[in-house]
């Protein structure tokens, strides 16, 4: 068998480098990671086969659009998942997110610090949602602010304001903060993972699923171009500063097909609970033609974070209803076909394992996210500004009925 570097197949194809890693993401190569990890292969066969195809030029998605961006941040090769060359499946459970997201930030895993500041933003309850609470949150911490773009200020600032849309949170339950244990028995005071159960579950945490939420926040903090990241980068090109770019970021999560898929799952998962699975299961397909929660394009086998978060709470709450329902609804899903359960089930799961309201994973997925997104904007300011400058290809002026 003869193998390909990514030069050599770029070469070949006639393309750049980076419009390989396009192709892989879009499952029309396959790499194959070298031993020292960094480096990719590519079956020579393979790349014959696409050559002679002749170069794609639509994406593998109807109605989607390739954007290929250098990152040196988070790779995604086959069901592999890495933030800086570090393995993020076995990071979600060795180490806190305050952790990880300093890795993301600086390249650095460093051993765990001094808890991060709290820092709670009043700001006025109009009765919306938690993402409304957060979006406010960050509104609130940007007046006045000075928003500076080196390195060090984005981090200090990227920490308070973290810290913000966690402790801006009421306090529900006793309101006492757990404590993280992580799996070496080290143990974590004042952990964001420990702060934010309290402000979501009223119920008595246990050691389990403190780390099963620092696990989901770990995953979550970042997975390579999502549409938010992509957002938050589009603001870092303007030069928008710290707040400009979480909001930019917010704004896209917010969708229901992005940070908001979370709840849509709750909603299947509660079908067990009323029927059986397989009427849940083709309810959701009548409604929404796919079920929420299920496959994951860049995971066509499954995805490794929500296999790894249901495992974990798999052992944690192997009784309960949410974890029951999960279980038949997977089963129907398999029966139909369907792809594999996605890290939104997990999400899903958790909130209802843990008694969360059932706009928690968006909080979870947004405190977590923003890590990620002040990496890609620090990466982007070393960039040229407005690089984004997509062109529109005008298709003649239609009646709108």
């Amino acid at each position: 068998m003869q193998w390909l570097t990514t030069p050599q197949a770029a070469r070949r194809l006639g393309v750049k480098p980076a419009t390989i890693y396009a192709y892989v993401s879009r499952g029309l190569l396959v790499s194959h990671r070298d031993t020292d990890h960094r480096t990719s292969r590519f079956r020579s066969d393979d790349v014959e086969v696409l050559a002679r195809r002749g170069r794609p030029r639509a994406a593998s998605r109807e109605r989607s659009l390739d954007i290929a961006i250098e990152t040196r941040i988070t790779e995604i090769d086959g069901h592999a998942i890495r933030f800086r060359g570090h393995d993020a499946l076995e990071l979600a459970g060795a180490v806190a997110f305050e952790q990880v997201a300093d890795l993301l930030w600086t390249g650095v895993l460093s051993p765990i610090g001094q808890p991060w500041p709290c820092r709670p933003i009043p700001v006025v309850d109009a009765g919306g949602s938690i993402s409304d609470h957060l979006r406010l949150v960050v509104a609130h911490a940007a007046i006045g602010s000075r928003e500076r773009r080196d390195q060090r200020s984005v981090i200090e600032e990227g920490r308070r304001l973290i810290a913000a849309l966690v402790d801006s949170l009421p306090a529900v339950g006793d309101g006492r903060c757990p404590r993280l244990v992580l799996p070496d028995g080290t143990v974590m005071r004042g952990s964001l993972a420990g702060r934010l159960w309290a402000r979501l579950s009223p119920r008595r945490a246990t050691p389990a699923l403190v780390a099963t939420l620092n696990a989901a926040m770990v995953l979550l903090a970042d997975h390579e171009i999502a549409a938010s990241t992509l957002a938050a980068r589009v603001a870092a090109s303007t030069r928008a500063g710290v707040h400009g770019v979480v909001a930019a970021g917010m704004g896209a999560l917010s969708g229901p097909l992005h940070g908001g898929e979370s709840r849509r799952c709750r909603r299947v998962l509660l079908g067990p609970g009323h029927f059986s699975a397989a009427p849940a299961v083709a309810l959701a397909l009548e409604l929404h033609g796919r079920v929420p929660g299920f496959g994951q394009v860049l995971y066509p086998r499954g995805d490794p974070r929500a296999a790894l978060l249901l495992r974990m709470l798999h052992e944690a709450a192997p009784e309960h209803p949410a974890m029951v329902a999960v279980g038949q609804l997977v089963a129907a899903a398999t029966a139909r076909r369907l792809p594999p359960p996605n890290v939104d089930l997990a999400l899903a799961a958790l909130g209802m394992v843990a008694g969360m309201p059932e706009d928690a994973g968006e909080a979870i997925f947004t405190a977590a996210r923003v890590a990620g997104w002040l990496a890609h904007a620090m990466e982007e300011y070393g960039e040229r500004p407005l690089r984004f400058r997509p062109r529109a290809v005008y298709i003649g002026d239609q009646a709108v009925t």
